[in-house]
């Protein structure tokens, strides 16, 4: 249901009833938490939030790692911020 690396991989399901009795499997949400930073980089106009995590993370699908360093919960929210905190787990040298 979801990519190996996804926030939501190791988080489980568990089923709904709606009201109009059908039945839906869901996602438990993450746990909000403080990740410490490495330090910031300077986002450029045109750059995407994968391009950030392929060149820092190694792993354009690491994303949510970026996400998680910044408190936002969505990619969404980080877009009109021009600094970004990179996640201590990012190579150095990245």
């Amino acid at each position: 249901m979801f990519f190996p690396n996804s926030r939501y991989a190791a988080l489980g399901t568990y089923t709904v009833t709606r009201p109009d009795n059908t039945i839906v499997q869901v996602t438990r949400l993450p746990r909000p938490g403080v990740q410490a930073v490495l330090g910031y980089y300077r986002r450029q106009s045109a750059d995407r939030l994968d391009q950030v995590a392929a060149r820092f993370l190694a792993d354009p699908t690491g994303f949510w790692h970026i996400c998680d360093a910044n408190g936002a919960m969505v990619p969404d929210a980080l877009a009109a911020g021009s600094l970004i905190g990179v996640p201590i787990d990012a190579p150095v040298g990245g």
